[in-house]
């Protein structure tokens, strides 16, 4: 990576690695960018890294053309790697573990980012929901991992939970929300448990207006708007789902039901649509259609 004049923003460190870059990764290499980071984005193979340095670069753009970064396009580019080997994370401060929400995957992508790094460098991973605590386990550095839970879309989000579980070094707390902090957001500390804050609430609030749905109590839009005007949540838990990803949601759910029981069982509207491929706005219809 080349040199730039930009100044990094206090808390973040020199240099980041993001270990997948689909929508949530390209998002978090987007916001350590514009924060004056070095970042390199690792992917599984050259077709998937030429998409993530076209939706960083496109990300970036679209944020300078609204005046969101000042920053110019050549510059951030200039501080910006892409790579299919993790052994490129080498020399970084910190590693954001960003590939899906499937709990045998993330932990061997984070045993794999971890050879590629020195014994002082920090993991985080972006999980929604699975445990920190049991993803940390087979680490040779467990003291070293936390979660940071991102929020869709990253760049635009002001909320970044940090996921702490017993085996987190007591100084990481403070390293973790000074990055945050760095990034311009917000962040909230919660312990390991399933679901963490965002996620066990969130889901609960969803799954309970999709069982409204399918008993007929009231119109999506209704159901939303209750929730808009009434307790003025940006945007109601069905279109909310739909920004997620309903397959993202019913993985969630799934996790949930399994670890806190039945209040978190699916309802069987979810498991149909994610099954007709109605994923929400990733795919072009959800409760919403985005066609």
């Amino acid at each position: 990576m080349t040199n730039s004049t930009s100044i990094k923003t206090p808390g973040v460190p020199t240099k980041v690695g993001v270990l997948g870059g689909g929508r949530m990764g390209a998002g978090i290499a987007h916001a350590f960018l514009v924060s004056g980071a070095e970042v390199t984005v690792v992917e599984r193979d050259t077709a998937a890294a030429a998409a993530a340095r076209d939706r960083v670069t496109g990300t970036l753009a679209k944020a300078i053309e609204r005046a969101a970064v000042t920053e110019d396009l050549g510059s951030l580019l200039g501080r910006f790697a892409i790579s299919t080997d993790a052994m490129d994370f080498g020399g970084a401060g910190l590693v954001v573990e960003a590939v899906p929400e499937d709990f045998t995957l993330k932990q061997e992508a984070l045993l794999n980012v971890e050879r590629s790094l020195g014994a002082d460098a920090w993991i985080a991973t972006n999980t929604s929901s699975l445990s920190v605590t049991r993803l940390a386990a087979p680490l040779s550095r467990p003291e070293r991992l936390c979660g940071l839970h991102f929020f869709n879309p990253v760049p635009a989000s002001t909320l970044v939970e940090v996921v702490l579980g017993p085996q987190s070094a007591p100084e990481l707390a403070d390293a973790a929300t000074g990055w945050v902090r760095g990034l311009g957001k917000t962040p909230i500390v919660v312990h390991d448990a399933p679901g963490f804050a965002s996620s066990r609430l969130g889901v609960a609030l969803a799954l309970e207006a999709m069982r409204m749905l399918e008993e007929g109590v009231a119109s999506a839009q209704d159901i939303d708007a209750a929730m808009e005007l009434g307790y003025r949540h940006a945007s109601g838990p069905l279109r909310t789902t739909d920004i997620v990803g309903l397959d993202v949601r019913l993985g969630i759910a799934e996790y949930l039901h399994e670890t806190l029981g039945e209040r978190f069982a699916p309802p069987r509207i979810l498991r149909d649509m994610v099954a007709r491929g109605e994923l929400g706005r990733k795919s072009g219809k959800g409760f919403y259609d985005y066609s």
